[in-house]
């Protein structure tokens, strides 16, 4: 293909998304994009339709995932996981006890909003996410729909975001554990969109990436779509610094993040340069 742009970070209806697997992979053909890595939330559900569907078309894909990880609040820390093999065992197992602790989460957040006089049931969600992975997204289009709240931005920063009544942590690993599965299932571990550190100052920044690289960390998300400038640039100097990978992805989740487009990262193209050397990387 001619386009040398790439997107190596968004979701899917197996996690948080609103479109399935394959019709992501169309997008980003529609969207003259060259390659492609789906990384859903603590889930490879959505690797095989994807890989699939990337063959068909003429797509380079990288299997992918986003791995939670314990980290103080107000920020948190997620690490994508790229070139993972799916049928790893280690993986196949992490991603089962994940979905288990998230199915018996999701009653206690239902729970929590019915004490607090939001009228809303399981079943709902579960007809909010026709068939797919119950995220707190489609929970929050629920509010929408019923009134109780006027976007799915309003539904986070009432109810189901950090620190608001309805919410419950979901479980998480150590950074390390997290980066040691995703190595034991032959992949690279890279530090999705560290502005949601929320580090107090660059020291403090470095001092989190230091850390992690010394836990096995191989790579840093460069460009995000939370990331400007001035952030792209300091990301950048990390990297170099620690010589890590740069990556970059727009975190498309289709309409649970509507001003999201695939393959555009805060006006910014993702380079297929940054593909290329993941899969050198790989190779070794």
């Amino acid at each position: 293909m001619s386009s040398q742009s790439v997107d190596l970070h968004c979701h899917s209806t197996a996690s948080d998304g609103t479109l399935p697997p394959r019709e992501v992979v169309q997008l980003a053909r529609e969207s003259n994009l060259s390659a492609l890595s789906l990384t859903d939330h603590d889930t490879i559900a959505g690797i095989a339709d994807a890989s699939d569907e990337a063959r068909k078309l003429g797509i380079d894909f990288l299997p992918g995932i986003e791995i939670s990880a314990e980290f103080p609040a107000p920020g948190t820390l997620h690490i994508l996981g790229y070139g993972i093999d799916p049928t790893s065992p280690s993986l196949v197992a992490l991603t089962a006890e994940l979905i288990a602790a998230r199915d018996a989460r999701n009653p206690i957040i239902v729970e929590k909003l019915n004490e607090l006089g939001v009228s809303v049931s399981m079943r709902e969600w579960e007809d909010e996410a026709k068939g797919g992975v119950l995220g707190r997204p489609q929970l929050a289009a629920v509010l929408v729909r019923k009134g109780y709240v006027s976007s799915i931005k309003n539904a986070f920063d009432k109810y189901l975001g950090q620190r608001a009544p309805a919410y419950v942590d979901k479980e998480r690993l150590k950074p390390r554990e997290a980066i040691a599965r995703i190595s034991a299932a032959r992949g690279l571990a890279v530090l999705a969109h560290p502005v949601q550190l929320r580090a107090q100052n660059d020291a403090q920044l470095e001092t989190f990436v230091k850390n992690l690289v010394d836990q096995g960390l191989a790579g840093i998300e460069v460009i995000h779509s939370d990331h400007d400038a001035q952030a792209v640039e300091k990301m950048s100097r990390l990297a170099e610094r620690f010589g890590l990978l740069k990556t970059g992805g727009s975190d498309f989740h289709g309409t649970n993040k509507k001003d999201i487009r695939l393959g555009d990262a805060n006006g910014r193209k993702i380079p297929r340069e940054f593909y290329e050397r993941l899969l050198d990387r790989l190779r070794v």
